[in-house]
């Protein structure tokens, strides 16, 4: 069985964007997968700098050895002034080609204004750069001061709908790319 880990790009309180991941590991539990989800708020990670161990940061070991056993990856980032926010960027930063290499990725961006793809753009570059097997399927929240009820559900079925297809896609993908390839 794959294994599926997911982390969103922002440490605001109340942030949309660890909204949206919740709300996607759920439509995976629904589709009985076992998202883990890492939550950056609660790791003690060091910005990038490019070096090869960081001693005095041992959750970036942890957070290295997670990724690594994953086989599918579920990223969420917020829009910053049209790319990806500073958070997640440093997250993959502190990652690789041993952690993302061969990974399957799918991606959901938060935005406060109208939906685009700006970050998702730029994140499809960083990722297919380490090698990264990035699905086709990506969903953009656009107003996503509006987007979600109090329980934290997406208000537009269609949305909510895209949402569970990109879901259904990136188990069907890794599970798909993680069979063993018989000789025959």
């Amino acid at each position: 069985m794959p294994k599926f880990i997911g982390w969103a790009g922002s440490l605001r309180d109340g942030s949309y964007s660890q909204m949206a991941l919740d709300a996607a590991i759920a439509k995976a539990a629904a589709q009985g997968a076992t998202v883990e989800r890492l939550d950056l708020r609660q790791l003690n990670l060091p910005f990038c700098t490019g070096a090869d161990h960081y001693p005095d940061h041992p959750d970036v070991a942890v957070f290295q050895a997670k990724v690594t056993a994953a086989d599918g990856i579920l990223l969420v980032t917020p829009e910053y002034h049209g790319s990806v926010s500073g958070v997640l960027k440093n997250s993959l930063d502190l990652l690789s080609f041993p952690e993302l290499s061969g990974k399957v990725v799918a991606m959901i961006s938060v935005l406060g204004g109208q939906a685009n793809s700006n970050a998702l753009n730029d994140l499809r570059v960083i990722l297919r750069w380490v090698h990264a097997w990035v699905i086709p399927e990506q969903v953009a929240i656009g107003q996503a001061w509006q987007a979600f009820t109090p329980t934290g559900q997406l208000k537009d079925a269609k949305l909510d709908e895209r949402l569970d297809k990109l879901i259904t896609s990136w188990l069907q993908t890794t599970q798909q790319l993680r069979q063993p390839v018989s000789s025959t």
